[in-house]
């Protein structure tokens, strides 16, 4: 928790007017940050509780079936609703039925009830990768250990991805194991916080802070000699944004080597979320010329 501003007349050298100026600037943006994150969480999981009650008891509903998720995208986006994608939407149900008591929560806490309030404590964004846990008490350790830990989103992703909760459990020194994932943790801040995209999108701010692909793309073109020699011996920049003919299907590629050693292109894909299991399917010549001829 950061310190509390105080206002105050006891400012005798140059260092305390610096120190000063700091601490304010520290609390204030934490403030600001946690009013914007809270209100974030709260928009977010009303959404889903809208669509849930309209799923459940809405009188249209039948008109829409299987196709609700992508009309109300679609509807949303017109009406100016920033992260109102088909997925997200699907997102904010899936967070309100993890989290159906979160009103009741925040409205406890808002009249003065001293308790653990994870939605005071994490971001939307740190709920967004909770809600993918199914498992109960898995995600209950991952939301003290965030809230304890002061995670940034980041660092919660990276503990679920190498199995803090499962080593957890199988570690017979589970203190000594805490202690030393405390110590490497990234920590949250208020600067971390408003880069968060969720963020940036719900304020209706743009900025190269949130890094898409393209900016990946160009920083590691940037600095293409470095990253060459990150990826070994025989590597040969061939061409960005390349234009691909892959089982009769054309594709444009991020990023395309060719290693002299192996004697193969290899084509990169850049992504900066989550990737999606979409296959693509790979034919060769011969089989691309079947699959024609079958059309």
């Amino acid at each position: 928790m950061k310190e509390k501003a105080k206002l105050t007349t006891n400012i005798k050298t140059f260092n305390d007017l610096v120190l000063n100026i700091v601490s304010t600037d520290e609390y204030l943006s934490y403030c600001v940050s946690k009013a914007v994150n809270k209100s974030l969480t709260l928009r977010n999981w009303l959404i889903g509780f809208y669509i849930d009650v309209f799923e459940l008891n809405g009188e249209d509903r039948a008109n829409y079936g299987d196709n609700l998720f992508l009309e109300l995208s679609k509807e949303l986006k017109n009406n100016g609703v920033s992260n109102s994608g088909k997925r997200q939407l699907y997102q904010y149900v899936k967070f309100f039925k993890t989290y159906p008591g979160i009103v009741r929560t925040l409205s406890a806490q808002s009249s003065g009830t001293n308790k653990l309030n994870v939605f005071e404590m994490l971001s939307y964004s740190h709920f967004d990768e909770l809600c993918n846990l199914d498992d109960d008490m898995k995600r209950m350790f991952y939301e003290f250990e965030a809230v304890t830990g002061n995670w940034s989103v980041r660092e919660l992703k990276r503990q679920i991805g190498s199995l803090y909760y499962e080593r957890s459990g199988l570690s017979k020194d589970k203190h000594k194991l805490s202690e030393y994932v405390k110590d490497l943790a990234e920590t949250n801040s208020s600067k971390l916080t408003v880069r968060d995209p969720f963020i940036f999108e719900f304020l209706g701010l743009k900025s190269k802070e949130v890094m898409y692909e393209s900016n990946l793309e160009d920083a590691i073109l940037d600095n293409l000699q470095n990253f060459l020699l990150e990826l070994g011996h025989g590597f040969c920049f061939e061409a960005r944004q390349k234009r691909i003919l892959i089982g009769g299907e054309h594709y444009f590629v991020d990023l395309v080597f060719y290693n002299r050693i192996l004697k193969c292109h290899v084509l990169i894909e850049l992504k900066v979320e989550k990737f999606l299991d979409e296959k693509i399917e790979t034919l060769t010549e011969e089989e691309t010329a079947k699959k024609r001829a079958k059309k």
